[in-house]
Parts: C-alpha cells; sequence; structure tokens
C-alpha cells in the first residue's frame, strides 16, 4: 500500500514522525518539506488530485488544528476526508465512512496517539452493505454541483 502524506508547516513534525513510524509502508512524501511558514491548500490539493487520479487510494492530511486540511480535502470531488482526534473515530471513519483521506491536528495531537489513531486507520476496512447506500449518496451529491 502507497499512501500520500502532506503537511503545512504545522503539521511537518508529525508528518515526519508518521514516515518514520510506518517504515513499511511506502508513503509519497508531497510535502512541505520543512517548517517554514505556508498554505496548506496547496499541500493538501496535491494528496487529493492524486488520489482523484488514482495514483494513490488513500492519504494523510495535516495542519496546525487539521480543520483546514479537512476542509480543503472535502471540497474535492471523490475525497471522503474524516478529521480523527482519537482512535475510534479513525477507524470507523473507514468502516462506515470508507474515508479515502485522513486528516491530523499537529499541533493538538501528541506524536504517539497520532501514530495510534494512524494505525487503527490504515488497518481498518470498509464495511461496505447498509454503509454504501450512504456513500452512493455522496457521490450522487457531488455530481449535483
Amino acid at each position: 500500500m502507497k499512501i500520500g502524506i502532506a503537511s503545512d508547516h504545522g503539521g511537518f513534525k508529525l508528518k515526519k514522525a508518521i514516515i518514520e513510524f510506518f517504515s513499511a509502508i511506502e508513503f509519497d512524501d508531497l510535502g512541505t518539506h520543512d517548517e517554514e511558514s505556508c498554505d496548506y491548500p496547496v499541500y493538501v490539493a496535491r494528496v487529493c488530485y492524486k488520489i482523484q487520479n488514482r495514483e494513490l487510494e488513500y492519504g494523510i492530511v495535516i495542519c496546525g488544528t487539521g480543520i483546514g486540511a479537512s476542509i480543503v480535502a472535502n471540497k474535492m470531488t471523490g475525497i471522503r476526508a474524516a478529521l480523527c482526534l482519537n482512535e475510534f473515530m479513525a477507524e470507523m471513519s473507514k468502516r462506515h465512512n470508507d474515508a479515502n483521506v485522513l486528516a491530523l491536528a499537529g499541533r493538538v495531537l501528541g506524536e504517539e496517539f497520532a501514530l495510534r489513531i494512524v494505525d487503527r486507520w490504515i488497518k481498518a476496512s470498509f464495511e461496505g452493505g447498509r454503509h454504501q447506500r450512504r456513500i452512493d449518496m455522496i457521490r450522487q451529491l457531488e455530481m449535483e454541483r
């Protein structure tokens, strides 16, 4: 599995920690590459474009609070981003909502806790069934724009 990952300056340290901790996973690091102030929409969009183009199946996006990153990601067709602040949210975002992007809060979550959230999200799978009907509804809403 290859996962796209990106952050702004507020999520840079957490992004590095995720890449180092999950060394068995191949990451496509789409920036930023330092802690200089930058604009999160640029980096979040890079991950989402690759998912839209089917170059990647999943992505992780990180900014200071995770709010901006999740807003940007969810503006993009076909992206179902979930801002997760605990392990249960991460698991359920994948199992029930088929979240293809995990948004994290680099300045809110402690590193160890954030790594557990990522681990739970990576290991979870979409359940389908009644949840597929809701994903189909979301797709229909995207087409109506």
